[in-house]
């Protein structure tokens, strides 16, 4: 399950590797084939879990069980059963029906406080929330590595962390993007003049399509089906997709200008 870290491995995380991975058994590459999920039997009623520390093991096919903590960040609405988590030395958000995956084993809840943490600079950012931004990652040999992406949001629970996705590779990410930006590592794109900045979607526009299903036919023919989660509320034409055969939240302009 696990996904290499983006700082190290920039270069890796393409739109090539994503289709080349969809549908792999190993858990230890960055994408995995979801099997049907059944449901487990509860007779009591769940306690919720948002905000939380967690541990569990993840055991898939015949692979090794391996072990994981992470911080529940959000439960989605429209499928109570699917939870945001943020796994620690992970840089992506992954979606997981913590209480129905069987790959997910001895599931607890940790002891563990999530540490307090708050933006220290409101004014940037709330600037940098829905702009395009250039992200800068050490790669290989101390190379720098530019990633053209879009800041989508303050993540909730930890607070100092901002939600991006890039370009080259759509799906969900977090970082403490503040530091990176007053370290150098995080550029503002200058506002496109097709798209000046007062520019908004008006809110709730496309609100229907949430908890619509998708489908996605890849390169080979072949197709992936999926649900809209989620709205993005600095960009609404922008939806968060899980998609049934992986566990990576991925984040598309579903109501792109001509």
């Amino acid at each position: 399950m696990k996904t290499p870290h983006k700082k190290v491995a920039a270069g890796q995380a393409t739109r090539e590797a994503v289709n080349r991975h969809t549908g792999s058994a190993n858990m230890r590459k960055k994408k995995t084939s979801q099997k049907k999920q059944r449901g487990r039997p509860s007779s009591q009623a769940r306690r919720n879990i948002v905000g939380c520390r967690i541990s569990h093991g993840w055991k898939e096919g015949d692979e090794p069980i391996t072990q994981w903590k992470g911080t529940v960040l959000d439960q989605v609405p429209i499928n109570p059963s699917l939870y945001l988590v943020k796994y620690d030395g992970i840089d992506c958000v992954y979606g997981l029906e913590l209480h129905r995956d069987e790959r997910i084993l001895k599931l607890k809840i940790l002891p563990d406080k999530v540490p307090f943490s708050r933006v220290r600079d409101v004014r940037l950012a709330n600037t940098i929330i829905g702009k395009a931004v250039e992200h800068i990652f050490e790669g290989e040999h101390g190379s720098k590595d530019e990633w053209r992406g879009m800041v989508l949001a303050q993540a909730p629970i930890m607070k100092a962390w901002f939600y991006i996705t890039y370009e080259k590779d759509p799906v969900l990410y977090m970082y403490q993007l503040l530091d990176d930006y007053k370290e150098g590592d995080l550029r503002i794109m200058p506002e496109s003049s097709e798209s000046p900045p007062a520019e908004r979607e008006p809110e709730g526009v496309i609100d229907g399509l949430i908890g619509k299903h998708v489908e996605y036919t890849k390169e080979d023919g072949s197709k992936r089906t999926g649900k809209v989660i989620h709205q993005v509320k600095a960009k609404p034409s922008v939806y968060f997709i899980k998609f049934d055969d992986d566990f990576h939240i991925y984040v598309y302009d579903l109501v792109k200008k001509s």
